[in-house]
């Protein structure tokens, strides 16, 4: 197990989307949670998300995995990334259980790097929250001040910045931890041979979620109310004011109105941006060979970088996996809530779990999609 060497609530309350923060020693006695060897495993894979930034004079090259080799890329000045650990290294689960005091629905993935003397991304800024861990190795990072900064060579398309005064200048040692907000820069530079890892987590942007609420009035054919009006300008070029404020009415009624957002919302939050790893069955389970299978000691797990979220005050009794929503009997809440919450359960919980009749059945739908699986 990891535990987290943080206040959480006083973080939340002074930190979290305001201000970057530096945590020495946040995961005393930290285990690394993947070798370099097993990271360069995965991303020889076609499924897993890898990238080797190589770190050149005022420039950085992005090659893209999966990759079969590394010696091209010399023995400094380049880092291996690979996105969505947890998709696809279980033993990942328990290090991610320690950031849950944040809501499963802003969880975006888990990136591991490993980096060679000289590695990094240069100055940047991101539109995410990210906490930084440190395993073994030294890295040198730097963070300032939000504000305005020029592009790297005046490219509007980078992501990366001429520079910035820091605010934290620091080395990150074994189980140090740092958070850096959106919108604050901040740059990386490996100084030893190091792994490290990144709990990246996002929210919608208004554009995100005006395109998520349109493709949702299409799909169910709603939204189809139309501007009227009591008054007409008296020059007929004009579209006046008032006409101008009743039409974006109309999307503000939308906005109000649970049914129209809570389905969009759900499907929205609960996809993940990165591919997910199924563990379809062969067959498809039955009631009986599930209660046997757990009778011998099986456990129920969920797959990596799952999302189970539920809506406050949904309009109706259902919980969203994947994109989809599984409606429910309103009877069975508590069992869907506790099944949403947990990663895993030992076979006397699944066994609690699988006496409601109507929670087996949503238990089989989620084994069957390959999102849960018997361990």
């Amino acid at each position: 197990m990891y535990s987290l060497n943080l206040d959480t609530n006083a973080f939340l309350s002074d930190y979290w989307q305001k201000k970057p923060l530096l945590i020495k020693n946040a995961f005393p006695n930290f285990e690394e949670l993947i070798s370099p060897d097993e990271l360069a495993g995965l991303a020889c894979e076609e499924e897993v998300s890898s990238r080797v930034v190589v770190t050149k004079d005022n420039d950085w090259q992005i090659c893209q995995g999966p990759f079969e080799d590394y010696d091209q890329f010399g023995s400094s000045h380049w880092q291996l990334l690979v996105q969505a650990l947890n998709h696809w290294y279980p033993d990942s689960a328990n290090f991610i259980d320690a950031f849950r005091f944040i809501p499963d629905w802003r969880f975006d993935d888990l990136m591991a790097s490993f980096a060679t003397p000289g590695g990094g991304v240069g100055a940047h800024i991101d539109n995410y929250d990210v906490f930084i861990i440190q395993g073994e190795g030294e890295r040198h990072w730097t963070v300032g001040e939000k504000g305005q900064y020029a592009p790297k060579n005046n490219d509007p398309t980078t992501p990366l910045i001429e520079g910035f005064s820091p605010i934290i200048d620091v080395v990150l040692e074994k189980g140090d931890m740092l958070y850096i907000p959106p919108g604050y820069p901040h740059q990386g530079q490996t100084l030893t041979t190091a792994m490290s890892y990144s709990i990246g987590y996002r929210a919608p942007s208004q554009q995100e979620l005006f395109s998520a609420l349109a493709d949702a009035l299409i799909d169910t054919n709603t939204g189809l109310k139309r501007f009227t009006s009591t008054s007409e300008p008296t020059i007929a070029n004009q579209v006046s004011v008032s006409h101008q404020q009743d039409m974006m009415a109309l999307i503000s009624e939308l906005a109000s109105d649970p049914e129209s957002y809570q389905t969009m919302l759900g499907n929205m939050l609960s996809q993940n941006r990165f591919e997910l790893d199924l563990c379809e069955p062969e067959q498809p389970y039955t009631a009986d060979m599930l209660k046997e299978d757990i009778e011998q000691g099986a456990q129920l797990c969920r797959i990596g970088g799952l999302k189970l979220l539920q809506l406050e005050n949904d309009s109706l009794s259902r919980v969203f996996v994947n994109g989809e929503a599984f409606v429910h009997p309103a009877s069975i809440t508590v069992d869907v809530t506790i099944l949403a919450n947990s990663c895993s359960f030992d076979p006397e919980k699944t066994e609690q779990l699988l006496q409601n009749v109507p929670t087996q059945d949503l238990v089989l739908t989620l084994l069957n999609r390959g999102y849960f699986y018997l361990g």
